[in-house]
């Protein structure tokens, strides 16, 4: 799928999650360990950095990409009020300018998973489009460069297939569940578990546990 079209109306589907956020929801804190909703945003900011942006980020290096890329969105969402934060990522929606080093689907992944990051705690229904996520699911489980979260490796001997589409994936004991909730699995989001079933779900539980 050329994935542009979708990351445009994600962006203004999660500026539109975000606007409509009371001011004790910011501090919430998301699916990402250690990241509040706020933080969350603040990432999602992101997703358009050049080499201007990339050298300030250099400049507050934490020792690897992921920790300098959380500083990074921390140091924004402190900085800069929700409505700035909101009016950026919905400002941004139509480019189709993207981060040096990953492709339009690392930026469509991010888009997908971070927002449930952002809903899920919160309790609200924020709907993932099937079809990009059957498409990201298979860009995370397939991709080498940039690597692919840690996540992936817990998947390996387990076959993942959809209920909401026709998709599967891997081999092994069988996981089935709706795709949105595949690709929070596949991403580390133990949280879903529970919409899973069969024996390969049983083992995910058992490899995501703490």
């Amino acid at each position: 799928m050329d994935p542009w079209p979708e990351i445009h109306r994600q962006r203004i589907a999660v500026a539109d999650l975000l606007a409509g956020l009371r001011d004790d929801q910011w501090a919430v804190p998301s699916l990402c360990a250690g990241w509040t909703v706020r933080d969350v945003a603040g990432r999602l900011t992101l997703q358009q950095l050049g080499l201007r942006d990339l050298g300030d980020m250099l400049r507050h290096w934490k020792g690897g990409m992921s920790p300098t890329i959380q500083d990074a969105a921390r140091r924004r969402a402190a900085a800069w009020t929700p409505e700035r934060l909101v009016a950026d990522i919905r400002d941004t929606a139509p480019l189709r300018r993207r981060n040096l080093g990953v492709t339009p689907m690392e930026t469509l992944i991010d888009l997908l998973v971070h927002s449930q990051d952002i809903a899920v705690p919160l309790g609200i229904d924020h709907p993932m489009p099937p079809e990009a996520a059957a498409s990201a699911a298979r860009r995370t489980l397939t991709m080498r460069f940039p690597p692919p979260p840690p996540s992936v490796r817990l998947m390996a001997g387990v076959r993942l297939t959809a209920t909401d589409l026709p998709w599967t994936f891997g081999d092994g004991p069988e996981a089935r569940g709706p795709i949105a909730a595949l690709l929070l699995i596949i991403t580390g989001r133990s949280v879903v578990l529970p919409q899973l079933t069969g024996p390969g779900a049983e083992l995910l539980a058992t490899r995501l546990s703490p």
